[in-house]
Order: structure tokens, then sequence, then C-alpha cells
């Protein structure tokens, strides 16, 4: 335990396992289980301002891709999915929904007949332009008990991590 923080429900997690089966390590469970627990909380907070605009994490996930993409703003749906990292099936899903809710559009694609590609509508477009503002301020709000270097060195961190984890799934 660090000597900068009071304990926290994961300390209170490790001390039981240390002493019930002091014959093991659990100081994975220091990182994990907080990052698990964090997962869970910045979900739940980052989806507040998500539906003050009526979408889900999903459908501004995607919005979000269509904008950074450039103008058009339009991807086809595989290039959606590699974009949001899931599933066509959901792509599809969003896709209905935020095309019924009049904020993206979905045409042939020119270049192919068989391709489609999924356009911001310019409702679409200032939505995720009002909204983007309200997001980053939240993130940096959820950020703020870590100072600019610490939140550089756990980015690094994670992302590292990550690239370690790539060929797991």
């Amino acid at each position: 335990m660090s000597s900068d923080t009071p304990p926290d429900h994961v300390d209170g997690i490790l001390a039981q396992w240390r002493s019930e089966r002091p014959d093991l390590d659990p100081s994975p469970i220091g990182v994990v289980g907080r990052l698990h627990r964090l997962a869970e909380t910045l979900n739940h907070e980052l989806c507040v301002i998500f539906a003050s605009a009526g979408l889900s994490d999903g459908d501004f996930d995607m919005m979000a891709a269509l904008r950074r993409s450039g103008k058009p703003w339009s991807l086809t749906p595989t290039e959606l999915a590699a974009s949001t990292m899931v599933t066509s099936g959901a792509i599809t899903k969003r896709v209905d929904r935020l095309e019924g809710a009049g904020l993206v559009t979905r045409t042939v694609a020119e270049d192919d007949a068989r391709s489609r590609r999924i356009t911001l509508t310019p409702r679409g477009k200032q939505l995720i332009d009002d909204l983007l503002p309200h997001h980053l301020a939240n993130e940096r709000r959820l950020l703020a008990p870590l100072t600019d270097p610490e939140q550089a060195e756990l980015a690094r961190l994670l992302k590292k991590w990550g690239q370690g984890l790539d060929g797991h799934r």
C-alpha cells in the first residue's frame, strides 16, 4: 500500500487473501481489481453525458468515429467496426438506432454496390460537435486526482499493458 493514499476496498481484499492464503501472492488483485472497479465507475460517469443527449456509450462511440474520420464523416460498417472495436452485429444495431434518430444515413457505396457507407447527417455532426467538449471536460474531471505527469505515465503503462495483451483475445 502506498503511503500517500488511504486504504481502499481492494486493500481489504488483499489483506484477507494474505491472511487466508499466505502461500499465494495476491498482488495482481491490487491492479486488476482496482482497474475493474475504476472501469465500472468510469462507464457510469461517462454515460451520464451521453444520456443527456439521448445516446448510449456505443452511439457516442460510433458518432465520434465518424466525426474524427474527417469530411465527409463517412465510413463503411467494416471501417466502423475496426474504429470502434465492436462486432458487425453491434454496428448494425447502432446504425439502425442512429439512422432512426436522424443522426446518420446509410447509403450504397459509390465504388462497390455491395457495400454501404454510414455518414453523419448535419444534425448528427452538430450533436457530436456540441457533446464533445462536455465529454472531454467530464474526462478531465475524472482524471483530476492525478497530476499531468501521472496521467501521462498511466497512459503509457496502460498502452504497454494493452499491447502486451493484444494477442490474448
